[in-house]
């Protein structure tokens, strides 16, 4: 049989940059059972495939209105169903991930880029070319864990309410693959997370939590053995409710107790609760807690599966700032967000016109004037981890 395999976020998403572990598990199962695989790029597939699988991870990411499942058809993922997305049969789910189904788009895209380089008279750079490609080339990815007990209306993981083992290690680690990827829900909601943390340590190889580690769950004993361990990039967490302030301040605390690594970075959910002041402040306040730890925040403005809030909000053009700001390390570890935005307006052609940024700050700043003054001229650099919170 002819089988179609449809990455919509690749597609749809200008610079998506990982591969969707659905389409690679759907690979592997029809190429070992003898049938003849394609990446497709595009929705204009050809008669001559007898099944076409179409997965979708964000719910914004654009695809063609007149998609539906048919006999031929296969759709899923989380861009499509959200929450209620169908699991993939068990053969598939369990089955070695083909991490060679990108390699053909890749090579073009090399190509591409190599011809324009020529053409331009420049000379090209693969290794840095093709470091955008690193987690289809270097990774082995997979779950060693689903679900999550904590059920935040926010999250697309409301379909278990307890965190369970999914896979063995082995069922999706290619030892070939320099790297580990895993893409668990709640790693360490799971009581056995001690034996399956120290099976990735004992491979020797760098390994990451794509998705982001539970830092309430943290531990003397968990802390020890995470930052001990040959960590690939940020270690990544999640701060996405205020309530949360006082218990993360404390586990920030055993967090600098184990490692001193700049390399601590924070999810920060805006736009959920409210698309207000408040929820500026309450911003900011968690974004202060962790410049204090010299943690990095990555705004992350909610959006459901059909509605964005803070793109409907007065305060919309703020909040494009505070991403901007926050979501790239060389600004923030420089710049307080003041800084920032002046530094925009200084980039303006036409000087006596405000710039979005800017002009967004000055009306949040006239309106709440305590806010900003607490909270606009913070600048990241000017702590340490020489404080006395990190020694208490």
């Amino acid at each position: 049989m002819k089988i179609g395999i449809i990455d919509a976020d690749l597609i749809g998403r200008k610079k998506h940059r990982f591969p969707n572990l659905a389409c690679e598990k759907i690979s592997g199962y029809w190429k070992d059972n003898g049938h003849d695989v394609h990446l497709l790029l595009d929705y204009n597939w050809t008669d001559d495939f007898d099944h076409i699988y179409i997965s979708k991870v964000f719910t914004d990411t654009p695809s063609p209105d007149w998609l539906k499942e048919t006999k031929k058809v296969h759709i899923g993922g989380t861009g499509f169903f959200f929450d209620k997305a169908p699991n993939l049969p068990a053969k598939i789910e369990h089955h070695m991930p083909d991490y060679h189904l990108y390699d053909v788009w890749i090579n073009e895209e090399m190509q591409k880029a190599e011809a324009e380089a020529t053409e331009k008279g420049e000379k090209f750079n693969k290794a840095r070319f093709m470091s955008q490609f690193k987690e289809y080339t270097d990774y082995s990815i997979g779950f060693l864990t689903r679900g999550c007990f904590r059920k935040c209306k926010f999250c697309v993981n409301q379909k278990y309410d307890h965190v369970f083992s999914h896979s063995p290690l082995k069922e999706f680690h290619d030892p070939s693959r320099k790297k580990i990827c895993l893409l668990d829900d709640n790693f360490f909601g799971f009581g056995k997370w001690q034996d399956s943390l120290q099976e990735l340590i004992d491979t020797g190889k760098p390994f990451k939590f794509k998705q982001g580690l539970d830092e309430r769950l943290l531990t003397e004993k968990k802390c020890e053995m995470l930052f001990g361990a040959s960590y690939d990039g940020d270690y990544t967490f999640a701060f996405d409710n205020i309530d949360d302030y006082d218990d993360i301040h404390e586990k920030l605390k055993i967090i600098r107790k184990y490692t001193k690594s700049r390399c601590v970075k924070f999810y920060v959910l805006v736009g959920f609760e409210s698309t207000d002041a408040a929820d500026i402040e309450n911003a900011f306040k968690r974004i202060e807690l962790l410049m204090r730890y010299q943690c990095l925040p990555y705004i992350m403005r909610y959006q459901n599966k059909n509605h964005s809030p803070w793109k409907d909000s007065k305060l919309k053009n703020l909040y494009i700032a505070l991403a901007r700001w926050g979501n790239q390390p060389s600004i923030f570890k420089k710049m307080s967000f003041r800084q920032f935005c002046e530094a925009n307006q200084a980039l303006r052609k036409t000087p006596d016109k405000l710039c979005s940024s800017m002009q967004a700050m000055t009306e949040f700043e006239k309106e709440n004037p305590t806010i900003a003054e607490t909270y606009f001229d913070l600048r990241y650099d000017n702590y340490t981890l020489d404080t006395k919170d990190t020694k208490e």
